[in-house]
């Protein structure tokens, strides 16, 4: 890599011969991506809060029926929270659709419906942190800023030969001020966006395809190590903890009992039927019985087995045992605003964890209904 400089260093007028090299490979092997068809503040902060967890390949669909369910900010901000977690069903890490909505409706209070341009109004808004505030004010108003992300810091990692987790503070700050020595004026938003198209599509994790990457001239770990890929150094992940529950879809008068998930939680604001965790020593249906006394005060008939549900979280595993049966005695107990009663047509209408999806369609195959 070329000479670093300080971070108090202005960029250059002109790009530099990595810039340019780096800005020429992306006009010819830049991706017709969706987002960038229409580069609008609102556009390109939707695809990144998106992006921000989610690989390309698997947002793009979401992303489409997103902005296609709320193409302005206006929009956004007008909807309720349920239908904003239904669109977003699916993409997970609900938080972020929470902070999205939050944030819209913020900006339309706030800043009369205008998305913010500096990254200290951006980083204002909820959900908003330091990288995606750099990446919504380089793209969409080229502000002259650094916005690193996972791809962009793996390459300028390689770039510098950075020693440590390139996500760490110290190695972020220099990786931050190398990049700034080469960020064009006038093209920022580009370069970085190139820049994280290199790591998408060229120098990925554990594999770079050196032979096809525009800027190996100024890569120290192509220059000097045997093997490119082993920087940045590998990050030890604990195994995923798994858990056995027990699932009650407990039915009255043709509709199902679902129950929405606390906000503060994991999978906020999205329904489910009622269940908790299965302890130590306790059979599935007792622990779906006592389940569901704890959470609704309600107590079920008898219980048929409907089988086992699986689903892999990005942080855990889950198995639900699913059980089916109606109400005992009168539930006239008030449900209040987090529980309600829904036909079984009614709760494709809601937003669904991905496990609870799967319930639902396993009692549709089996041709499982209320009474």
């Amino acid at each position: 890599m070329s000479e670093v400089r300080t971070r108090s260093s202005p960029a250059p007028a002109e790009p530099d011969p990595l810039a340019r090299a780096l800005l020429r490979w992306f006009d010819r092997e830049e991706r017709p991506l969706p987002w960038r068809r229409d580069r609008s503040p609102y556009r390109v902060w939707v695809a990144e809060v998106l992006l921000q967890q989610t690989r390309v390949a698997q947002a793009i669909p979401y992303y489409e029926r997103f902005v296609r369910e709320f193409p302005t900010v206006r929009a956004l901000a007008a909807a309720p929270r349920d239908r904003v977690l239904k669109a977003w069903q699916g993409a997970g890490y609900y938080a972020r659709a929470r902070h999205l909505h939050a944030a819209a409706r913020l900006v339309v209070r706030r800043y009369a419906g205008r998305i913010p341009g500096s990254v200290e109004e951006l980083e204002r808004l909820p959900g908003v942190g330091p990288y995606i505030a750099r990446a919504i004010a380089s793209l969409a108003f080229d502000v002259p800023e650094v916005a690193l992300e996972a791809n962009g810091l793996r390459v300028a990692a390689r770039w510098t030969r950075e020693s440590r987790r390139p996500d760490g503070p110290a190695a972020r700050r220099r990786l931050e001020g190398a990049l700034r020595a080469h960020l064009p004026l006038g093209s920022a938003g580009r370069f970085n966006e190139a820049l994280m198209e290199l790591g998408e599509t060229v120098c990925l994790p554990s594999a770079p395809d050196c032979a096809r990457c525009p800027v190996t001239r100024w890569c120290r770990a192509f220059r000097e190590l045997d093997d490119p890929g082993s920087i940045p150094p590998p990050r030890r992940r604990p195994a995923r903890p798994h858990h056995r529950a027990a699932v009650v879809v407990l039915h009255r008068r043709g509709r199902w009992l679902v129950q929405r998930r606390p906000l503060e939680e994991l999978l906020g604001g999205l329904w489910e039927f009622p269940g908790g965790r299965i302890e130590r020593g306790e059979t599935p249906e007792a622990a779906a019985r006592r389940e569901l006394a704890e959470e609704t005060g309600l107590r079920a008939g008898p219980l048929t087995p409907r089988g086992v549900v699986r689903h892999a979280y990005s942080h855990f595993t889950v198995e639900l045992h699913v059980f089916e049966g109606p109400v005992a005695g009168s539930a006239r107990r008030p449900l209040g605003p987090y529980r309600r009663w829904v036909r079984p047509d009614e709760i494709e209408t809601l937003p669904l964890p991905k496990a609870t999806e799967k319930i639902v369609a396993r009692l549709a195959a089996g041709r499982a209904s209320p009474d």
